[in-house]
């Protein structure tokens, strides 16, 4: 039974996509239909393809009150859009349908797991967000919500939990058939801890362990967790809010959090032995994984950052993008991330450059655009007189372009959009530190309309940005502070 909360969003979202053109989208990262999205829901692989949900608010780009926008892909890059999932139309989520994940149950239905919001007036006279996590079965298209929901709600927490901050739950089947989710929540120090919950068949849950607890070392807040085993490690990804640096590590705001380490199934808990962000650059929040049918982790995270959500305006018919989709690897410890390897059908138009020695700004033949994917090896042209600083500008006219910039010195790598066109006073520059032998740098840089995603020595580590420059500024230019050598290849993606 649809509810009329429901046909409205659906109806609106029918009517509204059809208003914006193709090229006023990116060419192969997930937009919302219309309106707004944050981040990624239910990402599974369901009857034969990806299936993608996402926070969305369809009348207007800005948040509002929470629903589940739908897509589906055959190979992660082309998305066909599909009704609107859920929409708050029940007693206990009528403030919003929060993110959750999604698993397939033995009978062949698809499983839905969200966060049910609920505002209560508080005896000062303000309201908080009641958050309870609930359920919704369906085939694919169409899911009904169940109706024992909520069912797991502030009876289920651990003593001293906050019932306004429990949320985001991440589920999954176990080896022998049984079902975890893992949810973030505050305990009382105010900082963030990641629970665990059990279920026999994915309806009716208890609460076994606090898997791992922050005590104020990463953010605040804990949000949007996931929890899987990857080449021999157990890696917990989760998005801090209100972090504070740590060097180039970490960064202030709401940032991305992975941990490595080991799991004690007895116990229920999780023993780090790495830290590092997911991403170092300024828009990625909100990561969610699948496990393609092929046995890879694939990551997607919602492209944005929440003290940047200015740059663009609300007259827009879209906010948000979802990032490229990333092949996972624990090596040596840490994580890795590569484009999927979908991305290189995609691949037209080779043009190769090598042993290029740049000195002030060089343009090459052949390279431009703004759907590209670049490959490029950076070096000193002489080892006793190394360059002191070599940037990329690309999305570039007279007026506009965004820099990646590396000094070999200080290992320094930075992203800068400072002059994308934008007129809001918000965070426009990070640096990383980056690994680096002699000044030598290997990069893979992955344009598409309106964002970059930088990828660093074979995925060490990734940096990425969105830019709203205009179409037009397409020119892509080298630049070295002294002499370095360059190795380029670039590829049109179409």
């Amino acid at each position: 039974m649809t509810s009329q909360t429901l046909r409205e969003a659906r109806k609106y979202e029918e009517a509204s996509e059809k208003l914006i053109k193709a090229e006023e989208r990116p060419g192969f990262h997930l937009t919302p239909r219309t309106g707004w999205m944050n981040d990624p829901n239910g990402f599974s692989y369901y009857k034969g393809r990806y299936h993608l949900f996402y926070q969305y608010y369809p009348y207007e780009s800005r948040w509002g009150s929470m629903h589940w926008g739908h897509a589906v892909s055959q190979d992660l890059l082309h998305w066909e859009s599909l009704p609107c999932a859920l929409a708050p139309d029940e007693a206990y989520d009528r403030d919003g349908c929060f993110s959750g994940s999604a698993v397939e149950l033995p009978d062949g239905r698809q499983l839905l797991m969200y966060t049910g919001v609920l505002k209560e007036r508080q005896g000062h006279g303000g309201y908080r967000e009641v958050q309870t996590q609930c359920l919704a079965v369906g085939d694919g298209l169409d899911y009904e919500k169940y109706e024992q929901n909520p069912v797991l709600d502030d009876t289920d927490l651990p003593e001293g939990s906050s019932r306004f901050d429990f949320r985001d739950p991440r589920i999954w089947k176990h080896t022998d058939g049984t079902y975890r989710c893992v949810v973030g929540s505050r305990p009382a120090d105010g900082s963030g801890q990641i629970l665990l919950y059990a279920s026999g068949d994915g309806f009716h849950w208890k609460f076994k362990s606090v898997l791992v607890s922050n005590h104020d070392r990463f953010g605040k807040m804990w949000e949007c967790p996931d929890f899987f085993e990857l080449d021999g490690k157990w890696v917990l990804l989760t998005s801090p809010q209100d972090m504070l640096p740590e060097g180039f590590e970490y960064h202030n705001g709401n940032g991305t959090l992975c941990l490595i380490g080991d799991y004690d199934e007895e116990t229920g808990t999780f023993k780090e032995t790495h830290d590092q962000s997911i991403d170092y650059g300024i828009d990625f929040y909100a990561t969610q994984t699948v496990l393609a049918p092929d046995g890879r982790r694939i990551l997607i995270g919602w492209m944005q950052n929440w003290d940047a959500c200015s740059m663009r305006s609300p007259e827009d018919p879209w906010m948000g993008q979802m990032s490229l989709p990333r092949e996972l690897s624990v090596r040596d410890g840490r994580l890795y991330q590569k484009p999927v390897r979908e991305l290189n059908a995609m691949r037209r138009n080779k043009i190769s450059y090598t042993h290029v020695a740049v000195s002030g700004v060089v343009k090459l033949d052949g390279i431009r655009g703004r759907m590209v994917d670049m490959e490029l090896r950076i070096r000193p042209e002489d080892q006793q007189n190394p360059y002191r600083k070599f940037a990329v500008r690309f999305a570039q006219n007279d007026r506009y372009y965004t820099s990646l910039s590396f000094r070999p010195q200080e290992s320094i790598l930075k992203i800068d959009r400072k002059f994308s066109g934008s007129r809001r006073a918000i965070i426009h520059q990070r640096r990383s530190l980056v690994k680096t032998a002699d000044g030598e740098l290997k990069l893979r840089i992955i344009l598409d309309r309106f964002s970059v995603e930088v990828f660093v020595n074979d995925g060490e580590q990734v940096l990425t940005a969105t830019m709203y420059t205009e179409q037009e500024a397409d020119g892509i230019s080298f630049f070295a502070d002294g002499t370095a050598q360059i190795d380029v290849v670039t590829y049109d993606l179409q």
